[in-house]
């Protein structure tokens, strides 16, 4: 009869402390998730600012060409020539 309740306390002890320790892998789970929450929102942030970086970069190459530099001329005729375009098909579209 001491057996069983020694193979009863004993399953009860390892019941008890798989319980913590799902506990605590469920508290180990919430903060992982919240930090990648945290991780793809900076991700966003940083692909913006990535983005409006390069945007600027080449609005001050388009400048910088205008401004007589010769180091991007190709780029800012191209982008003149597809201005025009676009303004062309404006002017079209508004005489039709």
């Amino acid at each position: 009869m001491d057996s069983v309740i020694d193979i009863i306390n004993s399953l009860e002890y390892r019941i008890v402390k798989v319980m913590k320790r799902n506990t605590e892998l469920k508290d180990q789970l919430h903060a992982i998730k919240s930090d990648l929450k945290t991780a793809k929102t900076e991700n966003m942030q940083l692909t913006q600012k990535m983005s409006d970086i390069t945007n600027e970069n080449q609005t001050l190459k388009t400048a910088n060409a205008l401004l007589g530099s010769n180091d991007h001329t190709k780029e800012t005729k191209l982008k003149i020539n597809r201005l025009i375009r676009e303004i062309d098909q404006c002017i079209i579209q508004l005489a039709e």
